[in-house]
């Protein structure tokens, strides 16, 4: 009987479950605590807390002031949300071509382009730090600087993260938005953030979270009024408490998942057909993701078969059915994305994995690439 390997699974213990008790026994403020921690977290000065991720990302655009013909820039491998948020505003997302080791935005690609197309409608660049591992953002800072856009950094994958000792949300970004509903992970709870620096981009998110809505009196919080357009976006109390309670534990979290990816490293260097993530900036594998060169599908299959889930990240975006039609998209457009979409298949590597369980999924991989054609 094989063992049963989810390719996700939450630690939880008794941090959450204190949280979570505070607030259904007496009125608490967990939503303000955990912007305040979020703060201490990461480093960056200001926190708005969202419902989900896509929110927080959505948010962002709303504090920017997207406007419909409006650009933005962004890798052809995100998730679908990234693109979505921008299409909401009637703006369009441009796609660019994906890099072969970090799997996020080209960035010789993303210059090109905007040296090309110097438009008073291009907004923003959006960038995914794919499975907590980030790109040169020291050389983007630089880019956005050159041809003053905006950066937007998704860091859903990527909390707990550091470039070149500095907190991923705190290294220069105009906004990072973070997700607590990991990518095809699943979580119990739902739940985002927003983290700026500008004061002017915190009080209109601050503003637009909860349908623009203004109270004049402070003791009648009935009276109240509209003074913008905004969106429903505020948390929940009880997902604030359980977030608190994992954030306490996100850097013990970040060790884990580079003692687990370290273990993977060793165990399945010599792996046959098996391509192991290349290292060349500090990464906290909150993804470990390995390319198969023959038949990825088919390896999947029979990981599953041995109780092993797995995942992909992603298939790119101009292979879907709505930006392939809506842009005319065609298949080899993106030749790296492309080519890596043939191949990435996410294992499970999360902090509650034991280390019978990683050997399991070694062995396992070790085992099928042994007779694998």
């Amino acid at each position: 009987m094989s063992k049963k390997i989810p390719f996700y699974r939450p630690r939880i213990d008794n941090k959450e479950k204190a949280q979570i008790e505070e607030v259904l026994t007496q009125k608490t403020h967990k939503i303000e605590e955990l912007e305040e921690a979020f703060v201490k977290f990461t480093g960056a000065k200001y926190a708005v807390a969202t419902s989900d991720g896509t929110s927080a990302l959505h948010l962002a655009m709303l504090a920017i002031n997207l406007k419909r013909g409006d650009k933005v820039l962004c890798s052809v491998n995100a998730y679908p949300s990234v693109p979505e948020v921008v299409r909401h505003f009637d703006a369009e997302p441009i796609f660019v071509d994906a890099e072969d080791v970090s799997y996020s935005i080209n960035l010789d690609k993303l210059e090109n382009m905007l040296s090309d197309n110097q438009s008073k409608k291009l907004k923003a660049v959006i960038v995914s730090h794919i499975g907590g591992y980030p790109i040169d953002l020291e050389r983007l800072y630089n880019i956005a600087k050159i041809y003053n856009i905006r950066i937007i950094e998704d860091a859903s994958e990527a909390l707990g993260g550091t470039y070149k000792g500095g907190k991923i949300g705190s290294t220069g970004a105009d906004i990072t938005t973070f997700s607590f509903n990991p990518h095809l992970k699943g979580n119990v709870c739902s739940g985002g953030m927003m983290v700026t620096d500008d004061e002017d981009l915190l009080e209109r998110a601050q503003l637009l979270r909860n349908h623009a809505i203004v109270m004049p009196d402070e003791n009648l919080n009935y009276i109240y009024d509209v003074v913008d357009i905004g969106s429903k976006y505020d948390m929940s109390e009880l997902d604030a408490a359980y977030i608190l309670g994992q954030l306490s534990k996100q850097d013990a979290t970040v060790k884990r998942q580079k003692e687990i990816a370290a273990r993977y490293n060793q165990k399945l260097k010599d792996a046959a057909h098996i391509t192991l993530p290349e290292i060349l900036t500090d990464h906290i594998f909150s993804l470990y993701i390995i390319k198969v060169r023959k038949n990825r599908d088919s390896f999947a299959r029979e990981l599953l078969e041995k109780g092993i889930e797995t995942g992909l990240h992603y298939i790119p975006l101009h292979l879907l059915t709505y930006y392939k039609s809506k842009y005319s998209l065609r298949v080899n457009d993106f030749p790296v994305a492309l080519r890596n979409f043939q191949q990435v298949l996410s294992i499970p590597l999360y902090a509650d994995m034991s280390d019978a369980e990683v050997d399991y999924v070694c062995d396992t991989i070790l085992s099928i690439t042994k007779h694998w054609v």
